[in-house]
């Protein structure tokens, strides 16, 4: 059973995390929390200043709340917005943060291939990591 488990959220279409969230609670210890984590993209230097002003923070908050809604009957959870490379922020987070399982869908419709940032996540993690096709 794991401590400090990590589930990185990527919002594409039909993407859902129920899978990966019933993973987690099944591997998650008693009395250890489980993060649900979304890496949104930077935006292009040269489109930042076509962007409305509190945008970010906005969107933040948005993101926010609806991890925080998908993860409101698991004990324990916690939800995390940060900015980058999606396979290097997921690793960044389980460094900093201590993680010792990493939950993620490979998003890939290939069965015999994993998608690039889990296959990144799994060459490069600290912990145990969980792919789910």
């Amino acid at each position: 059973m794991y401590h400090n488990i990590l589930v990185p959220v990527a919002y594409e279409p039909g993407f859902d995390t129920k899978r990966e969230l019933a993973t987690a609670r099944a591997l998650q210890a008693a009395g250890g929390r489980i993060t649900l984590l979304h890496v949104m993209d930077p935006v292009p230097f040269f489109a930042i200043s076509y962007m409305p002003e509190g945008w970010r923070e906005e969107l933040i908050a948005a993101i926010k709340a609806d991890l925080s809604a998908q993860s409101a009957d698991l004990p324990g959870a916690g939800v995390e917005v940060v900015e980058g490379d999606a396979g290097r922020a997921i690793l960044d987070w389980a460094n900093a943060e201590g993680a010792d399982c990493i939950v993620m869908a490979s998003h890939r419709s290939d069965p015999g291939l994993f998608g690039s940032t889990a296959s990144w996540v799994a060459r490069h993690a600290p912990c145990a990591v969980h792919l789910i096709r």
